[in-house]
């Protein structure tokens, strides 16, 4: 009797909970209310199996329990209960399945007058890539990958000369326009998922996936990995921004193309000594920083971090929050450096710099903190030099008290809530691997001796 009670229970706990619950689907802002059809369809039929049979159980359980004196009447075989079942459960699956199909026929036919634009995947961020004027997007090659050239690109193709470049985790679409969105992985698998558009698909290494849409609703929405991809799968985020047509070709235009970015000029060493004179006041001659004046070292930093971070300080991403008390003088710094060559012309001459070893000054335990580092290993490299595919910056033979300060800064939320700065939200959620002080002062005491 327990039991059957028990059962009861459990069919009376679960529908409530399905319909008092708040996790429910995300307010729709797609074409695809087809797959909610479907979902919920899905629901109700499984739903109704579960209750009929649970109840059918309890019902036997009561009904059937064993009674002095009473044997059970045994019926091998019951060719009207066997049709019955048949039925039933032929009703149920085709009503599953059969809305499914036809929602599937629409989601491989790709309206003939959708645009195009490729999503790229790789650990742990997103890039995306738009067709230019002539509206066909180049070819790519994963042998032409590299630091400078990320996507691949084939320098000889006309078509990829004028491609718009993205190369940040924030993409924008035009509201109510097909768009087909072409999927391509660099290292292991992914799986670009947009919970409110409703359309999710794997991207596979060497191959060219898809999925399309058309945006019905305007705002800003998570771009997911749902597929396991690695230790910081979970910090895989981005973001989607649906607006009008005439604020998508304005977001479009402030991005390179190809032929822009290939042709840039690289930095001037000697124009940028001019304007370290500035930063050599609180970095140090040879940019080997001063705890003094809370400014670390930046000789032998990558070039790339250094540039992104800038950019930063002079967008308010970075050096904005108003705990950020070190970060707010360097904001208006960085604004002296009044354009992209400046930028690049002072990070040249920083790459001249001698990179020598700040004296240590952070004490731990290096055993526990190699430990630690295990995981920060899969990012900033197990050599500590950082790997730019990855946007992980170099950490050894840094100034380690400003280290500690950051990652202080991370957990803290001081540092990385921007709703811009997608790389900065991930090191938030990896920083939250340290419990305490003592936990970052030996895994910074570890980094002390690569």
């Amino acid at each position: 009797m327990a039991f059957a009670v028990a059962l009861i229970l459990l069919v009376i706990g679960s529908v409530a909970f399905h319909f008092l619950s708040p996790w429910w689907l995300t307010p729709l802002a797609s074409n695809w209310g087809a797959i909610d059809f479907t979902i919920n369809l899905t629901f109700w039929v499984t739903g109704i199996v579960f209750v009929a049979v649970n109840l059918f159980m309890a019902y036997a359980v009561i009904r059937y329990r064993h009674k002095d004196g009473v044997r059970a009447h045994y019926e091998p075989e019951n060719a009207k209960l066997e049709n019955w079942l048949i039925g039933i459960t032929t009703v149920g699956v085709v009503a599953m399945l059969a809305p499914g199909l036809f929602v599937w026929a629409q989601f491989v036919e790709v309206p003939e007058d959708a645009t195009e634009f490729e999503v790229v995947g790789q650990q742990w961020h997103w890039s995306f890539r738009f067709p230019g004027e002539d509206g066909v997007m180049g070819t790519t090659d994963a042998r032409l990958m590299t630091n400078e050239n990320p996507f691949g690109m084939n320098p000889e193709d006309p078509n990829g000369q004028d491609d718009v470049l993205i190369f940040n985790s924030e993409v924008h679409l035009p509201l109510d326009v097909p768009v087909k969105v072409l999927l391509r992985a660099k290292d292991v698998i992914h799986n670009f998922a947009v919970p409110q558009f409703r359309v999710k698909m794997d991207m596979v290494p060497g191959l060219v996936s898809y999925v399309w849409l058309t945006p019905t609703r305007s705002g800003t929405f998570d771009i997911l990995c749902m597929e396991l991809c690695g230790i910081a799968h979970f910090t895989m985020r981005g973001k989607v921004v649906v607006e009008t047509q005439e604020k998508f070709d304005a977001w479009l235009a402030g991005h390179p193309t190809y032929a822009e970015h290939a042709a840039k000029l690289p930095g001037d060493p000697e124009a940028g000594r001019a304007l370290y004179a500035i930063c050599s006041a609180c970095h140090g001659v040879q940019g080997e920083g001063n705890a003094a004046l809370n400014s670390p070292k930046i000789a032998g930093q990558g070039a790339w971090y250094m540039k992104r971070q800038i950019q930063y300080y002079r967008s308010g991403v970075r050096g904005s929050h108003p705990d950020d008390i070190y970060g707010r003088q360097m904001a208006p710094m960085a604004l002296t450096l009044t354009n992209e060559a400046a930028i690049d012309n002072v990070i040249a001459y920083v790459q001249t710099l001698p990179d020598n070893a700040p004296e240590a000054t952070v004490e731990g335990d290096v055993e526990h903190g190699e430990r630690i580092f295990r995981v920060c290993a899969n990012c900033h490299g197990h050599d500590g030099m950082g790997i730019q595919a990855l946007n992980a910056p170099r950490q050894a033979g840094m100034s380690d008290w400003y280290l500690v300060t950051q990652l202080k800064n991370f957990k803290a939320r001081i540092r990385g809530s921007h709703e811009k700065d997608m790389y900065g939200i991930q090191m938030q959620l990896m920083a939250d691997i340290l419990h305490d002080d003592e936990d970052i002062n030996d895994l910074v005491a570890y980094v002390n001796t690569l």
